[in-house]
């Protein structure tokens, strides 16, 4: 079976929208990292995800992922504080109740906190699956527009992995 990792920010949820939206409002540099970290590790996340959509039916998708019975699923999702992580994680959990999350602080790579090598990384940062892939990983990219050539293998809806060749069933 594949291990199949699926990104929170940017493929389940859109997140970066709506706090992008806020730091637009608030006037925050961007490029400031260290306002940034601040921005990020004050949000109220439990608000946060009860303003955001979820991105093209993402828990329906993965429970159909789960269903299929060819893959081992888990979130792994980048945070900035452990109130993050905890809003997440009780979010996550009324949706799906048996699927492992892995946070991992912003600091760290996502290729630190688990095995990459044959697995599959779903992330909508080409940043992450460059590092995954140099990792032995396989690198998928989540985009809501399929008509930009990102370098990777694109997909729009999450259950769109089963289609693709090395998600088969090993």
């Amino acid at each position: 079976m594949k291990n199949i990792y699926i990104d929170f920010d940017g493929v389940i949820m859109d997140t970066n929208r709506v706090t992008y939206d806020m730091l637009d409002r608030l006037e925050v540099d961007k490029s400031d990292s260290e306002k940034m970290s601040e921005f990020y590790s004050n949000l109220n996340w439990k608000k946060i995800l009860t303003l955001t959509p979820i991105i093209n039916d993402a828990f329906g998708c993965m429970k159909k992922l789960y269903a299929s019975g060819k893959c081992n699923l888990a979130i792994l999702t980048h945070v900035n504080s452990v109130d993050e992580a905890i809003a997440k994680i009780n979010f996550i959990r009324k949706y799906m109740k048996d699927v492992t999350i892995i946070p991992v602080p912003r600091e760290l790579s996502k290729t630190k906190m688990c095995s990459t090598k044959d697995s599959i990384l779903i992330d909508d940062y080409s940043g992450n699956l460059i590092e995954w892939e140099k990792e032995g990983g396989i690198g998928v990219q989540f985009s809501t527009d399929l008509s930009k050539d990102k370098g990777f293998p694109v997909i729009d809806k999450l259950d769109c992995i089963l289609d693709m060749k090395f998600a088969e069933k090993e």
